[in-house]
């Protein structure tokens, strides 16, 4: 990192004690593009239903950042909670992910991206965050060439939306790490929603394909609602030709996260884990030119 960027993102790193992650980075250095209240913390909500952690209201956008306790391979995951866009399960579907993800040597990234009902502000944290960990890799010992995605039901959303629009500028430039690239190398659709709002249920059409669209590996259940998300977006990333694994189980639901006593939640992670080897760990190499 050069002079400018080292002291920019000591702005953004803070120690960080719950869950089980190391540090906290705050996205944006100054005002928050599309933001119009004033900064503050995530509010947890009164649900605690499922003994899931809710927080909504993000103003502040960040990431808490989990490192592998032992040698990692490498390679960095954002993980993108689900809920709808309105709340985001943050144990659920983020740190118990990224532990997992430790587990297995890579440095995961839990973003608390903006909510509720904010979209398009969504897409401009997740963007931001792609290009900040490139920013300061070294620091984290990632290989700016191996940084994927991860999402969940809303999540999965976000990260469709990122894995496909990351040659557009969706917000204003705010410093130089905006000039890195904002493609993510590979990324996993786990109960992804919202990718089928195009007619006849279709594949949205935001989500527009690319040559160069990343390596996906999608998991659904023919029983949750929001399943034929998964089904359209592999069917349209196979014509396209782009790398992209499936994976269909007749049960299990939505929102299981990867919690014990649900069926596609115990099946899903070890999937992972293949699809992982054989692809993104396969030689330690970059999965396409940059």
């Amino acid at each position: 990192m050069n002079l400018y960027l080292t002291c920019l993102f000591l702005l953004f790193v803070s120690l960080n004690s719950r869950a089980q992650g190391t540090d906290t980075l705050v996205l944006w250095p100054n005002e928050v593009p599309g933001e119009t209240e004033a900064r503050h913390p995530p509010v947890q909500t009164a649900n605690t239903s499922g003994n899931v952690t809710r927080i909504t209201d993000i103003t502040d956008p960040a990431m808490v950042v989990f490192k592998p306790k032992g040698a990692g391979n490498g390679a960095g995951i954002i993980v993108c909670p689900g809920g709808g866009y309105n709340i985001l399960a943050i144990d659920k579907e983020g740190y118990e992910v990224a532990t997992w993800l430790n587990e297995l040597g890579f440095t995961a990234f839990v973003l608390q991206y903006r909510v509720p009902d904010k979209r398009e502000q969504a897409l401009y944290d997740l963007q931001r965050a792609i290009r900040l960990i490139r920013s300061s890799a070294d620091y984290w010992e990632v290989d700016p060439a191996r940084l994927g995605l991860i999402g969940f039901s809303a999540g999965g959303s976000l990260a469709a939306r990122a894995s496909t629009q990351f040659d557009r500028q969706s917000y204003p430039i705010q410093d130089q790490i905006d000039s890195l690239s904002a493609r993510p190398d590979f990324a996993l659709l786990i109960y992804p929603a919202y990718l089928d709002e195009g007619d006849s249920r279709s594949l949205t059409p935001e989500l527009v394909l690319k040559t160069d669209t990343p390596p996906q590996f999608l998991f659904g259940t023919a029983d949750d609602r929001y399943g034929n998300s998964a089904l359209v977006m592999a069917a349209a990333l196979r014509d396209k030709k782009i790398p992209v694994t499936l994976h269909f189980l007749a049960e299990g639901g939505h929102g299981y996260g990867m919690r014990k006593g649900n069926v596609a939640a115990e099946t899903w992670p070890g999937l992972a884990e293949k699809w992982f080897q054989q692809l993104i760990l396969k030689d330690n190499r970059p999965l396409l030119p940059r």
